[in-house]
Parts: structure tokens; C-alpha cells; sequence
């Protein structure tokens, strides 16, 4: 009987599953979306719960969809949203408090103190990392300071430190294994990327006891069996980050390889190879994934404003009903005519870290329209990507040939083809779109010979549609300058 790989995809709004055949074609999936908990501006929390149970739901759901019982899968990979962090009781298996998510900022005035304390260069150099409330360490350490009682607990040994990766695989074997990957834990601030390893002086300057914190693993191998979810026992063997598993999916395992995923923001990870590259353009350093005992690294830059600023145009301008009109709209002009817009909402991250910069919008005349500001918007994803992988050249001296891409806005022909031009490499989009439950599902088949060697996966992967530039480099390089020049106009303020 065939068998088939279970992908538990555990995101930030929503619990997935997604079975995999030995293709790598997806089978059937399941979602379901959870609680967002706002307790005040600034703070956002999960109930660690209701993150189990919608994943164990969608689980069952995918399988009965397949049509499939536990004796048909032979191994489960599990991916999540990461840094988000839960603290529970070793006894009870009860979490404390809800889960404080990664977006959460209740740490910054700590983080602010971190710095003034000089301790930026010890923290960054050892978990490659900037020092920022986004990260576990600080949640942890204000769950210690905050929860009643909870300090004493964790001194007397009775409670539970994890990643969403690390609760999912505790309640997936009834509380035997308290264990997480090296990705997962190279984000949480405590881990030494060099001796892969919880670093002592990082607990201390944080406050943390050791004995909160899980074992650390590869990101495949067979941690352990499901015991009380399935009918049978199911091996868990598979386990990374969400930005590592898409990296895995879409097969960006040789030496400077990129992929970049476009959501609400983007995420673009380059493959360094097998030693850490420390970045001079504050971009993160960190584990792209362990298998057998090779380690490789990767470089992170992060983009704060993506798909959200069509989100922008359908719902504060309203110029488009729905987001798949945007392409249509912009379409309707050649180019953007001199029109720029930088969609700093939120400040500008990597690799300008400008928390004070705001949205701007540069070169508007009485000929402009809504369609060039359209076009505009889409080309703002393409010059922020431009930038940062302009800075992971910058600090890993290798020269990217193409990039490969995924998330929701890689449907947008319109913006691939002008991201094409404005690297001045080839733009790759694969036929499967589920990349990142598919690298988690690929990372678990390697340790259980479902998939024999990553040559074998590598085999798979396949090709849906390469944009390659047609502009020519003088025009590209004349584009950048005025992006450029915009996005200093977006942080210029006043003294």
C-alpha cells in the first residue's frame, strides 16, 4: 500500500496539514484558522491550546480526506511560525499563559536596556541575531518576571520552555519528548550558532534556568513516535522553522542559493554554506537546517511591507476592489512614469532599519494616475528585495544567478517580470506552491528513507514559469537611483 507524508504547517494565523505522495505532490489539506488575542496595542498572544487542537483537527481532517488512516503515514514533518513562545508545566502539560507571538512588543523597553548595557556585541555575535523584543529570550524572561509563582517553578525544575515546534511535538507524544530543532532554536536568542549548543552566558544575562529549555536536535531525524493522537504510532522526523522549511522546499541547498517568500512582508534566506556568515548590513545570521552532520547557515533579511501594500490600495485608497486586481490596474500603464513609492508604514527594515521612516509617495504630477500609482506599489516589492539581496551579496561575497519565489504574490506575473529586470537575474517560480509544509514533509521522508537522498528530491522540484531580465542594466541601475532617492525622501525628518 502507498504510504505518505503527514506536513504540519503551524502559522500565525492558521493550523495547516498537507499530505505528501512520494512525487512531493500534495494529496489533500486541511486548514483552520485560531484566535488572534490583542490584550492592548502592542501585545498579541495565542492560546497554546487552541493551537494544538486546530493542528491535531486539521490532521485528522486531511487524512479522512485522503481517505487514509496512521498506518498509511510514514513520517510526520512538522513547520511553525517562529520565536512565538509558550512556557508550561512539566507535570500538568498546562501552559502557564498564553503564548506571546513573535509580532509582540511588550519587550522593548528591555531590549533598549540590553543595548545601553553594551550588550549588543556578545548577544549578536554568538546567536547572530539583533537585539530585538521579536525574539524568545526576552518572552521568556518576562513570563518568569510576570506570572506569579512562575520564577520559583522554573527554579524547582517544573516548567517547560518551547517554540511552537517543541509544544506541537510535546502533545504529539503525550508529553515524552521535549525536544526542538536547531533552526527553531536559533531564534530564540539563547542559542550559540557556532556550538550549536544553549549558550551558559546568554541564560545568565537573560535569567533563564537551563532546565526550562529543550533538548536541541537536527531538522531530520526521528525524534520519537506519536503515542494517544492516532490509531497506530507515527514517526515525527522532521522539524524547522517556517523561512528554513521554504528554503528545504525549494530545494536552495547548494551555496548561495535564495529564495525569497512574498506575503504581507517578504522573507528572503540565502544558503551560506556550512560556516556562519556575520552580516555588516544588519541582516540575521542563522541555521538554515541540520541533516546528518552537516550544519548550514543562512543569511535572513526581513521586509516589513509586501503584499500588505495592495492590501493598502484595495482598503485605505480604494482604488481596486480585490487584490487580484492590481495587476490588471497596473498593467494599464507602460511604467510607473517617475512615480515612487516607498510603504513604510511601519518604519523600513533590512537593510535600512529606520524605525522613524514613513510611507511616501515621490515624482506624482497632474498626469499621474491610479494605475501608475499601482504600478508604483507592486515595483516598491521588487526594489525592497533589490536592496536586500544587494546586501546579502554585499556581506557573503557570492553573486546570485536566480531567485527563487513563493508566497501568494509570485501569481503577479506583472511584478515577477519587473523583479526579474530590477535584479538583472532570473526569477524562478516552482509548480508546487505549498513550499514550506513541503520542505517540513521532505526534512521527515530524508530521515525515514521515505525519500532516499536529497538528489532524489532534488529530481522533483520543478519549474512552473523562469522571468528573465529584458530591460537592459543602464536602465535598471537608472530606476534604483530614483528608488534610492525616494526612499531617503521616506526617512528624512526633521530635527
Amino acid at each position: 500500500m502507498d504510504k505518505y507524508i503527514l506536513a504540519l504547517d503551524q502559522g500565525t494565523t492558521s493550523s495547516r496539514a498537507i499530505i505528501f505522495d512520494n512525487m512531493g505532490l500534495p494529496v489533500s489539506s486541511a486548514r483552520k484558522e485560531f484566535t488572534q488575542i490583542f490584550p492592548q496595542p502592542g501585545l498579541v498572544e495565542h492560546d497554546p491550546e487552541e493551537l494544538w487542537s486546530s493542528q491535531a483537527g486539521v490532521a485528522a481532517e486531511a487524512m479522512a480526506r485522503a481517505g487514509i488512516d496512521s498506518s498509511r503515514i510514514a513520517a510526520i514533518g512538522i513547520t511553525n511560525q517562529r520565536e512565538t513562545t509558550i512556557v508550561w508545566n512539566r507535570k500538568s502539560g498546562k501552559p502557564l499563559c498564553n503564548a506571546i507571538v513573535w509580532q509582540d512588543r511588550r519587550t522593548s523597553e528591555f531590549c533598549d536596556q540590553l543595548r545601553r548595557d553594551g550588550l549588543e556585541e556578545v548577544i549578536t555575535g554568538k546567536t547572530g541575531l539583533i537585539i530585538d523584543a521579536y525574539f524568545s529570550a526576552t518572552k521568556v524572561r518576562w513570563i518568569l518576571d510576570h506570572i506569579p509563582g512562575a520564577r520559583k517553578m522554573a527554579d524547582r525544575g517544573e516548567l517547560a520552555f518551547g517554540t511552537v515546534d517543541t509544544w506541537l511535538i510535546w502533545n504529539l507524544t503525550a508529553g515524552r519528548l521535549h525536544v526542538t530543532d536547531v533552526t527553531n532554536a536559533s531564534r530564540t536568542m539563547l542559542f550559540n550558532i557556532r556550538t550549536l549548543e544553549w549558550d551558559e552566558e546568554l541564560l545568565r544575562i537573560f535569567n533563564i534556568p537551563a532546565a526550562m529549555l529543550p533538548e536541541v536536535r537536527s531538522s531530520s531525524e526521528i525524534l520519537g513516535h506519536t503515542e494517544g493522537i492516532f490509531s497506530s504510532p507515527v514517526p515525527v522526523a522532521g522539524t524547522a522553522g517556517d523561512q528554513h522549511a521554504a528554503l528545504f522546499g525549494q530545494m536552495c541547498i547548494e551555496q548561495g542559493m535564495v529564495k525569497n517568500t512574498y506575503g504581507t512582508g517578504c522573507f528572503m534566506m540565502m544558503n551560506t554554506g556550512p560556516a556562519p556568515v556575520m552580516s555588516g548590513n544588519r541582516l540575521l545570521t542563522t541555521v538554515a537546517w541540520k541533516i546528518g552532520n552537516r550544519t548550514d547557515y543562512a543569511l535572513e533579511g526581513s521586509i516589513f511591507i509586501a503584499g500588505a501594500v495592495v492590501q493598502w490600495l484595495r482598503d485605505g485608497l480604494g482604488i481596486i476592489r480585490g487584490s487580484g486586481e492590481v495587476e490588471e490596474l497596473a498593467s494599464g500603464v507602460h511604467d510607473s512614469e517617475g512615480v515612487y513609492f516607498v510603504p513604510a508604514f511601519a518604519g523600513l527594515g533590512a537593510p535600512h532599519w529606520n524605525q522613524d521612516a514613513r510611507g511616501t509617495i515621490t515624482g506624482l504630477t497632474r498626469g499621474t494616475t491610479t494605475a501608475h500609482i499601482a504600478r508604483a506599489a507592486l515595483d516598491s516589492i521588487a526594489y525592497q528585495t533589490h536592496d536586500v539581496l544587494l546586501a546579502m551579496q554585499n556581506d557573503s561575497h557570492l553573486t546570485i544567478s536566480e531567485l527563487r519565489v513563493d508566497g501568494g504574490a509570485t501569481v503577479n506575473n506583472l511584478l515577477m517580470q519587473f523583479q526579474a529586470d530590477i535584479l538583472q537575474a532570473d526569477v524562478v517560480r516552482p509548480k508546487i506552491t505549498e513550499i514550506t509544509a513541503l520542505g517540513a514533509a521532505y526534512l521527515a521522508g530524508l530521515a525515514t528513507g521515505y525519500w532516499n537522498s536529497i538528489d532524489e528530491i532534488k529530481s522533483q522540484w520543478q519549474v512552473e514559469r523562469v522571468f528573465s531580465p529584458i530591460m537592459k542594466p543602464r536602465e535598471t541601475s537608472l530606476l534604483v537611483k530614483g528608488w534610492h532617492h525616494a526612499v531617503r525622501a521616506a526617512m528624512a525628518r526633521e530635527e
